[in-house]
């Protein structure tokens, strides 16, 4: 064979081989495109399916106006907070106290999926659910850092799930705040006497304790107190800080102040949504409404703290008097405080659960604020 001839066929086949090649390439190339056109369709499908389902709208109601400070404005900058957060995919639109439903109507319909969340202050539920009342205010119950202790990192959050996920209600906590005033008098309060026969707006375990002293308590919304005062329909009433106090105008009629708020050392609200809702967001969705309520909590806290001492401070270019309930009568109020909360933790087992594990954390964080921390007359 000439070399001619070898040399033709090596180049002839070198030919077919290389057409082969590309023949190849640009069937792997049209699988790939094939491919890959595949994957798009399925990741674009899959992006709209999940921005569809992720869109959250909700209806919010409040029990407490969103202009107070601490106590009101967290569900505020909750909903502003999860807005920013998600570029508008998270929108709550917060409805002021009243405007859609009542305060004692608004965990049923959360239940029911009528109301899908609230801003809600729990111990409006007590005549439903009588422990529901320990997770807002106790009487010489925890300081607003020590109940953050105790709901994030002992049993709190725990047990209000526990209790009102059985409601189909989930939980969140999203403001805790500094003690309220021990309220607003037209007289001094210099023994327990004094507070016999009171016609006072008190809510909650504290209402029960002044009952059991002889005094008239009844629950009465924020918005109707000063009318009341002004008729003489009440003859006292306690329901905040000094701060937000002075925004319901009781300065106007009562001019005696009384501290400290023996019966809501702290008040805490909480962010519920109904637990079907809940269960349906995505782990992330869920992260970032936990998160959001932590630190509108956080701020809750720190604005309570920042403006209370410029209000009391001001007391006396308005007129009124900021007085001191005598040690005396804190001791009273104490005892009576102690029969309350035994006769109510007889009648209902979740009651009873719940105050155990406050009171249990209450002594062991004990220890620590008397070693920790500087006495307050330092």
């Amino acid at each position: 064979m000439s070399w001619k001839c070898t040399s033709f066929r090596r180049t002839t086949r070198n030919k077919r081989e290389g057409k082969n090649m590309i023949d190849k390439s640009k069937s792997l190339m049209k699988s790939f495109v094939s491919i890959l056109a595949v994957f798009a369709l399925m990741i674009t499908f899959s992006f709209q399916q999940v921005n569809a389902a992720e869109k959250i709208r909700w209806k919010v109601q409040s029990t407490f106006n969103t202009g107070w400070p601490a106590l009101g404005d967290p569900v505020a900058r909750l909903a502003d907070t999860l807005d920013k957060a998600t570029d508008g995919r998270i929108k709550l639109k917060v409805y002021e106290p009243g405007k859609i439903l009542p305060p004692l109507e608004i965990s049923p319909s959360i239940s029911k999926g009528d109301l899908p969340a609230a801003y809600n202050y729990m111990a409006y539920d007590q005549g439903r659910i009588p422990a529901a009342v320990l997770f807002a205010a106790v009487p010489f119950g925890m300081e607003p850092w020590e109940y953050a202790a105790w709901w994030f990192e002992g049993e709190g959050s725990k047990l209000a799930n526990e209790i009102y996920n059985k409601q189909n209600i989930k939980v969140l906590l999203c403001s805790t705040i500094g003690p309220e005033t021990a309220g607003w008098y037209r007289n001094p309060i210099t023994s327990l006497d004094d507070l016999k026969g009171l016609k006072i707006r008190f809510s909650g375990l504290g209402g029960m304790v002044l009952n059991e002293i002889g005094a008239s308590a009844t629950l009465m919304a924020g918005g109707e107190i000063f009318a009341a005062l002004e008729k003489g329909t009440l003859d006292a009433t306690e329901y905040s800080m000094p701060a937000i106090d002075e925004v319901l105008g009781f300065h106007k009629i009562t001019k005696f102040n009384l501290f400290p708020g023996w019966h809501q050392v702290s008040t805490s609200t909480h962010f519920m949504v109904n637990l079907d809702l809940w269960k349906k967001m995505g782990a992330a969705d869920q992260a970032l409404f936990e998160m959001a309520c932590t630190a509108a909590a956080m701020r809750a806290i720190t604005t309570g703290e920042f403006l209370q001492g410029k209000q009391i401070a001001s007391f006396p270019s308005k007129g009124v008097t900021a007085a001191r309930l005598p040690d005396s009568v804190l001791r009273e109020l104490q005892k009576v405080s102690a029969k309350v909360m035994a006769e109510q933790s007889a009648k209902d087992a979740d009651f009873k659960k719940v105050w155990n594990s406050q009171q249990a954390f209450m002594k062991e964080y004990d220890v620590w604020q008397k070693w920790g921390y500087l006495p307050r007359n330092f």
